[in-house]
């Protein structure tokens, strides 16, 4: 079961932005033959960095994850925020290459001969807090590089990129990291390199300013040690875009340029778009089109703000992202959307992602039913937020329902099982189980201990419901999510109030099935099952 959420592709040879409604933070990609791969952060999210192909850069399909859990104990519990940052893939000597930090841990990379089978066991490439965001390359003379940012929350200063040479095989540090590029003062907060070279030149493409209001740099040298000339290439200027951040330059086999990056949406997470690109005479790229109406840097307060005002309002100097376009050169393929609905029929399906580090025991699928199993949460956790085994997908397109039957009669007393929204702030439906009979919880969390309210129970006969999530946008970066539930599964009553979702950080809301025990409670033996889940587009302005 696969519907169609939400068309990039305008089936007139053009597309629109985004290409991909859907949280895919720091995308990176890469052109193997006739073949574009994709893969982004995960964060805390399992399975992690996910492989997406396409043939035209536009219609996109998630065939697999490189990761299938984090290779780290301490990921049996949720830990939000950290985990799979920012990834870079490669194609080198036959090999699939993904280099990714974990800002706590250190540079990992795995790899694979083909892309849709089993991935490599990750391995450790350089250890320390704070190394974020590699990339590696492989220079014409055999050497081996890695160029990363730093996170300052581990380390203590941001906005500078290192650099440390590896083995060959692309394993191993084989000397010191050092410091490669300030850009305190020009490009604060400059993150995210992707190393490139043409022409003799090294290029680092890094974006700067953050992500909310933040633009595209770009660095080059003759020698990959430096030092480099910078250059704006891509900002907001008076485009809808905000922070055009992140991203990958990829080539195509008719000669074209093209740049992939993401957007911050709020709630919907960090979206991705696609710019046209082109090399200018003088050896710098241009992304994006030329601001029809561009800022004058004169009419802008004097002082430090104007120079920061100037950067991120004023394109004259460069390009801006653009709102739709032509479809890149090449072949005319079927058009896709991101897969949401989900019939159970098994194996799950590859939205799906887990909180935490995911076991075995935690589910089984198949003829049509998902039954989720309310294991004892690590660590004494007795909340949504401290629950590895919650079953969560990416929002995939502005306004949507969500419907699923869930029946909780094989609940043991203490368990709840039922749907969510989760983000930064949380609301979910539940069947809760008690000594006296079932109930119908609604509950509320926010704040950063994520503290759970209940502010709705009605007594139930039945522990079969069907329940129904509304997300209507109320902004473009906003929306409101309501819940229902039907005891026939065609009227459907209110339950709570409309709520107002926001992301984690670096992550979108997520739509969240759950079994679990409350309140700090034992495995029971309790599970319940789900029906088939149904994600139904609504027709708004994206």
């Amino acid at each position: 079961m696969k519907d169609q959420l939400y068309f990039a592709d305008q089936g007139d040879g053009t597309y629109r932005n985004p290409i991909l409604f859907c949280d895919y933070s720091d995308p990176d990609a890469i052109r193997v033959g006739d073949t574009y791969f994709m893969t982004a952060s995960t964060f805390n999210y399992v399975p992690g960095l996910p492989i997406l192909t396409s043939k035209d850069l536009v219609n996109w399909t998630l065939v697999n994850y490189a990761v299938k859990n984090i290779p780290e104990d301490r990921y049996a519990v949720p830990r939000h925020a950290q985990g799979i940052w920012a990834p870079a893939i490669r194609h080198h000597n036959g090999y699939f290459y993904i280099y990714y930090g974990m800002p706590d841990e250190g540079i990992y990379m795995v790899r694979t001969a083909d892309p849709l089978g089993d991935w490599d066991a990750p391995v450790l490439v350089l250890p320390g807090k704070g190394l974020i965001d590699p990339c590696p390359f492989w220079d014409d003379d055999g050497r081996a590089w890695v160029v990363h940012g730093y996170a300052k929350s581990r380390i203590g200063f941001k906005s500078w990129l290192g650099i440390f040479p590896m083995s060959p095989d692309g394993t191993h540090a084989i000397g010191d990291d050092h410091l490669l590029f300030d850009g305190t003062v020009k490009h604060p907060t400059m993150e995210g390199p992707k190393v490139h070279k043409r022409d003799g030149w090294y290029y680092i493409f890094a974006p700067a300013g953050g992500v909310p209001t933040g633009w595209q740099a770009v660095l080059r040298s003759r020698c990959i040690t430096g030092p480099y000339e910078d250059r704006v290439v891509l900002k907001q200027g008076s485009s809808e875009t905000n922070g055009p951040h992140q991203g990958a330059w990829v080539d195509t086999a008719e000669g074209e340029d093209w740049f992939l990056h993401f957007q911050s949406r709020g709630l919907y997470g960090r979206i991705t778009h696609l710019q046209p690109m082109t090399w200018g005479a003088d050896g710098w790229p241009r992304i994006g089109m030329d601001d029809p109406n561009p800022a004058d840097p004169a009419s802008i307060a004097t002082g430090e703000d104007a120079r920061q005002a100037a950067l991120v309002a004023n394109a004259a100097d460069c390009g801006i992202a653009v709102a739709s376009w032509r479809k890149p050169k090449g072949p005319v393929c079927e058009r896709t959307s991101e897969q949401a609905s989900d019939d159970f029929m098994g194996p799950l399906g590859l939205q799906w992602q887990f909180m935490g580090n995911w076991r075995p025991d935690f589910y089984q699928v198949g003829e049509g039913r998902l039954t989720l199993f309310a294991r004892t949460l690590p660590e004494g956790g007795y909340r949504l937020w401290q629950c590895p085994q919650t079953m969560t997908q990416k929002i995939a397109a502005p306004a949507f329902f969500a419907t699923v039957a869930v029946d909780a009669s094989r609940l043991a007393v203490g368990d709840q099982a039922g749907v969510g929204l989760v983000g930064g702030q949380y609301a979910y439906a539940a069947l809760r189980r008690q000594a006296e009979g079932w109930l119908l919880a609604y509950v509320e969390s926010g704040g950063g201990a994520h503290t759970e309210t209940v502010l709705e129970e009605t007594a139930l006969s039945s522990p079969k419901l069907t329940f129904r999530m509304t997300l209507l946008p109320t902004g473009y970066a906003e929306a409101a999510v309501a819940f229902e539930y039907s005891a026939d599964g065609v009227d459907f009553k209110p339950v709570g109030r409309p709520y107002a979702p926001a992301r984690h950080t670096w992550v979108g809301a997520r739509m969240a099935l759950f079994a679990m025990p409350m309140g700090g409670g034992q495995d029971q033996g309790g599970s319940a099952s789900f029906g088939p889940f149904k994600v139904t587009p609504v027709e708004v302005m994206a």
